[in-house]
């Protein structure tokens, strides 16, 4: 007698071995992968196009293509959208060791000073602006961000602190990832009519441009004095990211404490351990005690890290619901655009 339940041709006394079924997540992380893949393989055609550039852009491609857009919306969503929350954390971690305390001080401190005020300006000025657009839930404040400090990697950090909505996070990435690729072919053609010697060329593109890779991409082109300046300029922005999200954590905190009734409600810690992290990584830099192989390492990490985050990221973008406010998100970005290009332009006239 067969036994009851077993599937048809089953010999009798077999039971059919359980059927293996893959955790939901691994859909979602396996197209992040293939995503980096692709990007990485368009970022060695095409040097010019930075890898998390063509990672942003390939998600959103991904999400509207027929042959991969169900999968995107559907199966995959939960583990893409755990690449853009975890991944972007780790990334952002090892992000810290870019960057090293002489580094710092090496810029002096008019032009630590200088930075301050252009992200200051970016940042403050943003947000208003945004909120007097009246733009959707985070998006002034994740946008003003992206701006003012590391572009999408800014962006990940604080939604995390903010637990904004990911269709903000996700049109805020493609905003500040659009500038950013824009600034790559438009700064060098502005360097001779603006009066730039190479240095100070690198120091506005290190202050202006919001993500490492774009800035590397477009300070090269002035030569190595022009690169080195921007990575030291545009390194000390990266600094200002722990310090923002701090307060912002203490801000939702606050608020939180505020709303609190009987109910427990859950308040964000005070230093997000991703933050705390990223400043542990900068400790241990600053100690000297790295390698330059474990940081090359670590350099790669970071960047396939990020890459996989911003295929996930990109991969929330909607275009049709993008369009019902994507002239006032535009307006906002190139105001903000030239908010941080004419500040950073001022403060570098003004130290060198």
């Amino acid at each position: 007698m067969a036994v009851t339940g077993a599937p048809a041709g089953t010999p009798a006394g077999a039971i059919a071995a359980p059927r293996r079924r893959m955790p939901p997540a691994a859909y979602g992380l396996g197209l992040a992968v293939c995503g980096v893949a692709a990007a990485w393989a368009v970022h060695r055609a095409v040097p010019a196009v930075p890898l998390l550039t063509a990672a942003v852009v390939l998600g959103i491609g991904a999400a509207h293509l027929p042959g991969t857009r169900g999968l995107v919306r559907g199966r995959g969503r939960a583990g893409l959208s755990l690449a853009g929350k975890r991944l972007m954390r780790l990334g952002i971690v090892l992000l810290g060791l870019k960057l090293s305390l002489d580094d710092v001080l090496g810029l002096g401190w008019a032009t630590v000073a200088m930075v301050f005020c252009v992200v200051a300006a970016t940042f403050g000025g943003t947000w208003w602006l945004g909120r007097r657009m009246g733009l959707r839930g985070d998006q002034p404040l994740l946008i003003a961000t992206g701006y003012s400090i590391c572009g999408a990697s800014a962006i990940g950090a604080v939604s995390e602190v903010s637990d904004s909505d990911e269709r903000d996070v996700a049109t805020s990435v493609a905003l500040v990832t659009l500038c950013g690729t824009l600034a790559i072919a438009v700064l060098p053609l502005l360097q001779q009519p603006l009066g730039l010697g190479d240095a100070q060329f690198g120091r506005w593109v290190g202050a202006s441009v919001h993500d490492v890779g774009q800035v590397v991409a477009a300070a090269q082109t002035a030569g190595p004095a022009a690169l080195k300046e921007a990575v030291l300029v545009k390194l000390m922005r990266v600094a200002l990211l722990a310090p923002l999200v701090a307060a912002l954590a203490v801000s939702v905190r606050a608020r939180a404490g505020a709303r609190r009734t009987t109910t427990a409600t859950r308040r964000p810690p005070l230093v997000p351990l991703f933050v705390a992290g990223f400043l542990c990584m900068v400790a241990l830099r600053s100690t000297g005690l790295p390698s330059a192989a474990a940081l090359d390492a670590a350099a790669t990490g970071q960047e396939l890290l990020l890459a996989a985050a911003l295929f996930g990221l990109g991969s929330a973008v909607h275009l049709p619901s993008l369009t019902r406010t994507g002239a006032r998100v535009a307006a906002l970005g190139l105001c903000a655009w030239g908010v941080i290009a004419g500040v950073s332009y001022a403060g570098v006239l003004l130290t060198t």
